[in-house]
């Protein structure tokens, strides 16, 4: 029998194959540039959109509040799943 450990290595590497794979310090250091820079993108928009978010609550425009918190959850999921796609065309997949 294997043990809880086993079986749960065994689905990690069931899920992410190459995580066993060691990246070289280059690699590692686009990633971490990557990983800034999508950091950024949502910090950018969330100012932004925080900012528009706050005005319109002032001025009453609630479905424009709502609206707005829409956009910033496609931006911040874009930029997520941009900030993915580019590592792992680093690390090769």
């Amino acid at each position: 029998m294997k043990s809880a450990y086993e079986l749960a290595m065994e689905r990690l590497e069931a899920e992410n194959p190459d995580a066993g794979k060691s990246l070289t310090e280059e690699q590692k250091a686009e990633i971490a540039k990557i990983n800034q820079e999508c950091e950024a993108k949502i910090a950018e928009a969330k100012i932004l959109k925080e900012g528009e978010m706050a005005k319109a609550g002032q001025e009453g425009r609630y479905e424009r509040v709502q609206e707005l918190e829409g956009q910033l959850r496609i931006d911040i999921r874009r930029a997520e799943e941009d900030r993915e796609a580019k590592k792992a065309k680093i690390r090769g997949k």
